[in-house]
C-alpha cells in the first residue's frame, strides 16, 4: 500500500530506527516541518546520490523541536521508522514549498546468519582496537543488527545506500562481512606502518638470530 510523503531529500543514508539531529534553516524545509507537527505527520529522507534523488529512502518520525531561533530556524529531533521505494516524485508537494512523492514501504526479511553475525562481531572488535576505540568495542550489544552498526564501518555512501536496498539481512551481514575482511588487514598494517614511524631514531634493543 502506498501513501504520499513530503520529501527531504539528503546526501545521506538514514536507516530504521536510527537517532538523527537535524538543523532545519531552508524556508521549504521549515515549511515542511511545521506541516508535519501541525498535521502529525512524517516525512522521507530519499538519499541523494550521484547528482540526483535516489529511489529509496527512510520514513522518519519528528520526536520533538529542540530549538526554535529568532529567524525561524529550527533544531529538530528525529528517529527513523520504515525503508521506502519512490513510485512518484514531485519536485515541489501540491501547494508546498517541499518536495513529495508517492512511495511504498519495503518489507525487510529477519533472516540473519548467526554464524556471519558471530564473524562481523570479531572483526568489528578487532578493528575498533586496532584504531584505538576499545570504548565501541566493548559498547558492541550482542543484539545487534546490519542498520544498528553501518554507520560504523567505514562504508562509503554507495555501499550504505545499498545496504538500505538490501531486503535480506542474511543479504546484509554478507556485505558487511565483505567490507570488513578488506579493510582489516588495511588498518592493522597502517597501524604498524605508525608504530614504526614512531620508533625510527629510537636506540633499539633487538636479539641476533642464531647461526
Amino acid at each position: 500500500m502506498s501513501q504520499y510523503l513530503p520529501l527531504f531529500p539528503l546526501n545521506i543514508v538514514v536507516y530504521p530506527g536510527e537517532k538523527l539531529n537535524l538543523h532545519i534553516f531552508e524556508p521549504r524545509y521549515k515549511q515542511l516541518v511545521l506541516d508535519c507537527m501541525m498535521d502529525g505527520k512524517n516525512f522521507g529522507i530519499p538519499t541523494y546520490i550521484q547528482n540526483g534523488v535516489g529511489q529509496y529512502g527512510t520514513e522518519v518520525e519528528i520526536l520533538n523541536i529542540e530549538k526554535k531561533y529568532d529567524n525561524g530556524e529550527m533544531d529538530i529531533r528525529s528517529r527513523g521508522v520504515r525503508t521506502f521505494k519512490i513510485l512518484s516524485f514531485d519536485k515541489t508537494a501540491p501547494g508546498r514549498l517541499y518536495a513529495g512523492g508517492e512511495v511504498e514501504s519495503i518489507v525487510y526479511q529477519d533472516d540473519e546468519d548467526i554464524i556471519t553475525k558471530t564473524k562481523i562481531q570479531e572483526l568489528m572488535q578487532q578493528l575498533y582496537e586496532a584504531l584505538g576505540l576499545k570504548g565501541l568495542a566493548s559498547s558492541l550489544s550482542d543484539d545487534f543488527n546490519s542498520f544498528t552498526v553501518a554507520h560504523q564501518l567505514g562504508l562509503n555512501l554507495e555501499q550504505e545506500y545499498a545496504l538500505l536496498q538490501m531486503k535480506s539481512e542474511s543479504d546484509r551481514q554478507e556485505l558487511i562481512l565483505q567490507h570488513l575482511q578488506n579493510i582489516l588487514p588495511i588498518v592493522l598494517e597502517t597501524e604498524r606502518l605508525k608504530e614504526r614511524v614512531k620508533q625510527n631514531g629510537h636506540f633499539k634493543s633487538l636479539t641476533p638470530p642464531e647461526f
